[in-house]
């Protein structure tokens, strides 16, 4: 039986055994790797927290009496140090801080959820890009903070290049940049649709969301989470359009594509209807009907779907901590973080807008998004 065993005839069977052993180990420890990179920086935000998208935190804060006395209060946390003397500067303080968490994420984080951070980055920066966009198709001058400000090297020089060129030279290089073909159909319209136009830049982060890579384990929750931000996109364009009036064929041009709950045909459903009424009883059955339903009458006092977008955010919150719930081991607390911290910088901005300009503390707070106020 020994002989046999160093029988060097006998290698090509021992090596067959040996490999197939192996290939199963990586097999069933695969799962368990991604879980192991996610304990750290999991067992980290968890710690952290997000205080500021909690009512009794932001009350604490609401109330400061000028911008000197909020930076006092808000640098009291260890996880800030904001500075400037002007609100702009101390709301470009606070973004700042929440880019530079960011950073501080990635290296907590695997190789393979680099880009996802990326892709995160690249969402902040879209809000400059509709911006510069509506500015330069208004042939008013594109804004020079906003390539400043803008956190990534290819948005900077993609706003660069959206202030050097020429109107009729933009559809080319939003394509360029990886925009849609519709971007392109739009611009050249003679009546300019300008929420098309920022619809279709929507549309490009939701696919770059999507054709991101995170690790094979991260792959349901990441696609939990863009679902789901589908659903909020959606239902805000559809209410939006039934304030103004929009029939079917105008409405159907901002759907940014299919949910977790909102599919093509529901979108189509609710489009057909007549005011923002109609829609909100259209939504019945889903996550998002009963907290707009709650609040038909603070519309119909405003007049205003400001207020009903205000309490989609605050379920987006509840939906994101289900999601990470879900994925606790994995790219849930990841996203609700970032998530969470992204409306907690937010919310601080608008406090401090709200000091500089001597808002009451009860009509800031009515702009806030807090999680579990539905």
């Amino acid at each position: 039986m020994i002989e046999s065993i160093f029988n060097p005839a006998s290698y090509p069977f021992w090596m067959i055994i040996i490999i197939t052993i192996a290939g199963a180990i990586v097999i069933l420890s695969r799962p368990f790797s991604t879980y192991v990179k996610f304990v750290y920086p999991n067992a980290k935000y968890e710690a952290m927290g997000n205080p500021y998208v909690i009512e009794k935190k932001l009350d604490s804060i609401v109330e400061s009496k000028n911008l000197n006395d909020f930076k006092e209060n808000l640098n009291t946390s260890k996880d800030y140090k904001i500075t400037g003397d002007t609100p702009y500067d101390v709301q470009k303080s606070l973004d700042e801080s929440f880019y530079q968490t960011i950073e501080m994420m990635k290296k907590d984080s695997s190789n393979k959820m680099q880009k996802f951070y990326d892709n995160y980055l690249e969402k902040i920066d879209m809000y400059l890009v509709k911006k510069e966009l509506r500015n330069k198709l208004r042939n008013n001058k594109v804004d020079e903070k906003s390539i400043e400000q803008a956190i990534l090297p290819k948005t900077k020089k993609l706003l660069f290049n959206i202030k050097e060129r020429e109107k009729e030279k933009l559809a080319e290089l939003l394509l360029d940049f990886g925009f849609h073909e519709d971007i392109s159909k739009e611009l050249k319209n003679q009546d300019m649709d300008y929420i098309k136009i920022e619809n279709e830049v929507d549309k490009y982060i939701i696919n770059r969301f999507f054709k991101v890579k995170v690790p094979y384990k991260c792959e349901q929750g990441k696609n939990d989470f863009i679902k789901t931000l589908l659903d909020i996109y959606n239902i805000k364009h559809i209410l939006r359009c039934k304030q103004f009036g929009f029939d079917k064929k105008s409405c159907m041009k901002y759907f940014n594509g299919e949910g977790r709950e909102i599919a093509p045909w529901k979108y189509e459903e609710l489009a057909e209807m007549d005011g923002v009424g109609q829609v909100i009883s259209g939504l019945e059955g889903t996550s998002y009907y009963n907290i707009l339903k709650d609040s038909i009458e603070d519309y119909n006092q405003e007049k205003t779907v400001q207020i009903l977008e205000n309490k989609l955010d605050s379920l987006f919150l509840k939906l994101i901590k289900e999601i990470s719930t879900k994925n606790y081991v994995t790219i849930g607390p990841t996203i609700r973080f970032l998530v969470f911290k992204e409306y907690e910088t937010q919310n601080l901005k608008v406090i401090a807008k709200g000091i500089s300009e001597n808002l009451s503390a009860e009509l800031t707070k009515k702009f806030l998004v807090m999680e579990g106020v539905t």
